[in-house]
């Protein structure tokens, strides 16, 4: 019973002894509290210029749509000069526009411009400068839905400069987008196509074969592609 005792007398001298929780939390403030302060305020300044980027990059992207869309109309009113192929002032300074703003700006803004500078040189049958344009259009688009249209227009193109390997190149980048792209059935049985014009036929009848596997619902591109099968199998 005594041990008992003194084992309980020393039990409560013991928690006597204990520092209360609250109690270490507010010494350790104390002691700390200019790291603390200073620690916030790191916290509240990284808060602050994040908020503030978003805001500042948002009404900066905004800006340059609302540009792109202004050389877009200056596009449109010079359709018939830029559909002719001809050379006028007005077009030469819009070009000289869309290259300026395309080569300062990037994702949707500078893709835009870069595609309408691609259509202008495609029609004008400038097939180098086309190609770059629409090269860097995707590029610059890679993560909107311009991408893969700006790869199909590289891979066109191409076909015209007679770059044909090149070309096949540009189509399955275009198919394998991550952005969907309507004319992918189109890509994929051009890819067989130029396959089957420089006569690597086993590449051509599997490309249109996955036209067919990948397709099923478009009987346009289907029945084409079973055609081309059918032709390289009996030639």
């Amino acid at each position: 019973m005594q041990n008992n005792r003194e084992m309980q007398n020393q039990q409560k001298d013991s928690d006597s002894g204990k520092v209360p929780a609250g109690e270490k939390i507010n010494d350790f403030i104390q002691n700390n509290r200019k790291g603390i302060i200073a620690a916030f305020a790191v916290f509240v300044l990284v808060f602050v210029g994040f908020i503030a980027y978003f805001f500042i990059s948002d009404n900066l992207n905004k800006q340059a749509i609302a540009e792109v869309e202004e050389l877009n109309r200056r596009f449109i009113d010079l359709q018939q000069d830029i559909q002719e192929g001809s050379s006028t002032d007005m077009t030469e300074k819009l070009l000289a526009d869309l290259i300026e703003f395309a080569q300062k700006k990037s994702k949707f803004p500078g893709s835009k411009a870069w595609s309408l500078a691609g259509q202008i040189y495609s029609q004008r049958k400038d097939w180098a400068l086309a190609e770059e344009a629409w090269l860097n259009a995707a590029k610059s688009g890679e993560k909107t839905y311009l991408g893969p249209i700006a790869l199909f227009q590289a891979a066109a193109v191409c076909e015209e400069q007679g770059k044909y390997e090149r070309a096949i190149e540009l189509y399955r980048e275009c198919v394998s987008h991550p952005f969907e792209f309507p004319a992918a059935p189109r890509a994929q049985f051009s890819i067989g196509r130029l396959n089957e014009q420089i006569g690597n036929f086993p590449d051509a009848i599997e490309a249109y074969r996955a036209v067919t596997i990948n397709w099923p619902e478009i009987p346009v591109w289907q029945n084409l592609a079973r055609s081309r099968i059918t032709a390289i199998e009996i030639r």
